[in-house]
């Protein structure tokens, strides 16, 4: 295991024209599972389809329909709250959640408000290399999208895309312990990374598979620390909760404004009003949407036409054999088997293929070499070409095939940079490219020494100069480097220049 600092939540401290003031917030993140197959029906989740295309008739309340349990999403969501330690309720139930809008064509949702499938779980947030916070999951419950309303077709329409309605979402829902804007964004950036390890949900955010709602309050310094103990929200100020965030940026900045927003009010007298907002990216800040309903307020009510959702708990334990090596687990292995730093293991491990293509390329071979060249060159090509690892043109035995070239003193490392640009635009094995455009470098001592003297005769003043500042070698091994075309060995170089200035 990693050598890890836990540090209790460190607060936000956002000074007023009164007083300071700490943020306390909460987030409940609404992840897509990854299903071919919708929550309660069979029609297609795909995404980019033609609008309607993807509706079954349940999906379109059409009468007579009822719903039928996905159990692979049942699957996925314990996978998920196994993946997060969360306890797992081996008996859950549905509720519906009423409220009317063109894009519900039920006038209700599905969902799990009283039994949900998971409960109480955790996530560990990396803030900085060796410092982790706690992040409490209060209960994952699963329930089915809605669908789209699409209003800038036509100024004077609107339309309904149902395409969305009946995805299989899992609701995320965290205790509010988490104290800052960049916290809430390090904490879904590690949910996001532990259900791409599982393959519960891709995390794409542009296509709104990945949600967050935020919850934001303000309180004065110490009186979190009196919730924490009491579980009593009175300690905390009235929370507004912003929705449908979709980018880390975004979330910053909308936490960061809501909160000085709240605290203008109270300063000035006023009272924060619970309620529901959204972000504006372009005026960067939040208005507002609806009041903030409360449970009662959907009239929730036991779906009559599902029953009370049951699993085995040999089920459970066969789910939990067949998790994947998650991603705080993967990065320990890292830092123990290849000697990588923590932050090199935290780089590798983000995206679990990334993981996947180092570690095959690493095998028997020096790791930290090897992670050396995934990161700095391959990583910064793929940025620059705007790729990610599975658009790689070099393979994995490819990049093991530089790096043992490397190892093996064959090449330079200036040389291992051409031939990485040569296999990255033209494929290709690396030994025989280098056989072939005869690019091994120079290691017998004696071509050396010749390229040396010669450099030495014909600048003699140079040569005064470095011996009375030695740092002035550093010329005549560039000068020699041109002389052998980068093909010399630097080390090698290095200590005959300094043997014949006698340094």
């Amino acid at each position: 295991m990693l050598d890890l600092t836990y540090e209790s939540p460190k607060p936000k401290v956002i000074a007023g024209a009164k007083h300071d003031w700490e943020l306390v917030i909460g987030m409940e993140v609404h992840a897509q599972i990854s299903s071919n197959a919708k929550l309660f029906s069979g029609a297609s989740t795909r995404f980019g389809a033609e609008p309607n295309s993807n509706v079954a008739f349940v999906d379109a309340a059409m009468p007579g329909m009822l719903p039928v349990i996905n159990e692979y999403c049942v699957e996925q969501a314990v996978r998920t709250g196994l993946g997060l330690k969360a306890e797992i309720n081996l008996k859950s139930a549905f509720d519906r959640k009423n409220y009317f809008y063109p894009d519900l064509p039920q006038g209700y949702q599905i969902s799990q408000l009283y039994e949900p499938l998971v409960g109480e779980g955790e996530i560990l947030v990396d803030m900085e290399p060796g410092i982790a916070r706690l992040v409490r999951v209060e209960r994952i419950h699963m329930e089915q999208d809605a669908g789209k309303s699409i209003h800038d077709m036509d100024p004077n329409m609107s339309f309904v895309d149902l395409n969305r309605t009946g995805v299989a979402l899992m609701e995320i829902v965290s205790r509010p312990d988490i104290r800052g804007p960049e916290e809430a964004a390090a904490y879904v950036t590690k949910l996001r990374q532990i259900l791409r390890y599982l393959g519960t949900c891709d995390g794409n955010m542009q296509n709104g598979n990945l949600r967050a709602d935020v919850n934001v309050s303000i309180c004065l310094p110490g009186q979190y620390e009196k919730y924490r103990e009491s579980g009593d929200f009175s300690h905390l100020g009235t929370r507004c909760e912003i929705k449908n965030m979709n980018s880390m940026r975004f979330i910053q900045a909308a936490i960061d404004y809501e909160a000085r927003r709240q605290i203008g009010i109270v300063e000035g007298g006023g009272e924060v009003t619970q309620e529901t907002r959204l972000y504006d990216p372009d005026k960067n800040e939040t208005r507002s949407m609806r009041s903030k309903e409360e449970a009662h307020d959907y009239r929730y009510f036991p779906d009559p036409d599902l029953l009370p959702l049951e699993i085995e708990q040999g089920w459970v334990d066969d789910i939990a054999a067949s998790l994947p090596e998650l991603p705080d687990a993967k990065k320990a292995r890292f830092v123990s088997t290849f000697g990588l730093s923590e932050y090199d293991a935290s780089v590798l491990t983000a995206d679990v293929a990334n993981a996947a293509y180092f570690e095959e390329a690493a095998q028997g071979r020096d790791g930290k070499l090897t992670a050396n060249w995934v990161i700095n060159e391959l990583f910064g090509r793929l940025k620059k070409d705007d790729h990610d690892i599975t658009e790689s043109p070099v393979s994995p035995a490819q990049l093991g095939g530089i790096v043992d070239l490397i190892a093996s003193d064959a090449i330079s490392g200036k040389i291992a940079k051409d031939l990485f640009e040569i296999v990255y635009t033209e494929g290709g094995d690396p030994a025989k490219i280098v056989e072939d455009r005869d690019m091994k470098q120079v290691t017998d001592t004696g071509a050396i020494e010749t390229a040396v003297d010669q450099i030495i005769a014909d600048n003699p003043a140079q040569v005064e100069k470095a011996k009375a500042n030695p740092k002035l070698a550093g010329w005549f091994v560039g000068q020699v480097m041109k002389a052998t075309g980068g093909k010399a060995n630097p080390k090698a170089v290095n200590q005959i220049v300094s043997a014949k200035l006698g340094l």
